[in-house]
């Protein structure tokens, strides 16, 4: 009786713990949602805690002259310590919420870094992203997916994507760490080799390429005459490309239309490629 009666009073105080929980986020959105009468958030406000912060900021190997924006901003905490911890120069932070660049714009100011930030009020579908080589954000998995592909298409190749808790589909993480139950993504944004190019090799043959993306990964074939090969393993970090070609790995950097080799132990030297 005594184990049914404890059993019975655990489930009752989960469910009650639970329920008190969403109820206060419930809360916590409506009053950010009153504080914007002609606006609507897309995402309740709920604070990134201190180490996912941290580990965000790591994941995305943040550098002084990195040009970070965070999208959600809220309390200003990531843009902030992205500025006060790793020394960027500069940092937006974007929030609906006018309530939020307050408190955001009071913070930068506590923390002595109010002239290496800055907070804007406005809708992030609306944000002109293309400058930023670091992108933070907690957002919802709906959110992201509305914007992979601005990200895909609007960010330079390398720039890091940081995500808290929520992913963006079939675009699979180049990198997924966790911190206390907590999930954390980093995407590098990959640049475009979808399509056809001519590669010439250190030996002169003229080989034509027909490449298929999905996102960092490439497959293809290779044509040199009437000899069709195939390109397998095709893997892009950024700028950084490399396949595997008639069992010899090319190592090379993208840029824009052309692909140029960069030397390396046991890969094709010499190779280049034009996009057709």
């Amino acid at each position: 009786m005594f184990k049914a009666t404890s059993a019975l009073c655990l489930r009752l105080t989960g469910r009650l713990t639970l329920a008190i929980l969403c109820c206060t986020l419930l809360a916590g959105f409506a009053r950010a949602q009153d504080s914007i009468p002609d606006g609507q958030l897309d995402v309740p406000y709920v604070p990134t805690p201190p180490e996912v912060v941290e580990l965000m900021l790591q994941m995305a190997q943040v550098q002084p002259d990195d040009y970070l924006i965070d999208l959600g901003s809220g309390d200003g905490r990531i843009v902030i310590a992205a500025a006060k911890d790793y020394g960027v120069k500069q940092a937006l932070g974007v929030d609906l919420d006018p309530q939020r660049i307050e408190e955001a714009e009071e913070n930068a100011r506590a923390a002595k870094v109010e002239d290496r930030v800055r907070f804007e009020q406005g809708d992030l579908f609306e944000q002109d992203l293309s400058e930023a080589t670091v992108l933070t954000m907690y957002l919802l998995s709906s959110v992201n997916m509305q914007l992979r592909p601005v990200i895909l298409e609007t960010l330079e190749p390398g720039t890091r994507v940081v995500s808290h808790a929520f992913n963006m589909g079939d675009w699979q993480p180049d990198r997924h760490e966790q911190v206390n139950y907590a999930s954390v993504y980093l995407w590098i944004v990959p640049a475009k080799v979808d399509g056809t190019w001519q590669l010439n090799t250190e030996r002169g043959e003229e080989l034509l390429l027909d490449l298929d993306q999905q996102f960092q990964e490439f497959e293809g074939t290779a044509r040199l005459g009437k000899e069709e090969m195939s390109v397998t393993a095709g893997q892009l970090n950024g700028r950084e490309i490399r396949f595997t070609l008639n069992n010899e790995e090319y190592v090379g950097r993208v840029e824009d239309d052309r692909m140029i080799a960069v030397a390396g132990p046991d890969t094709a030297q010499g190779w280049q490629a034009r996009r057709l």
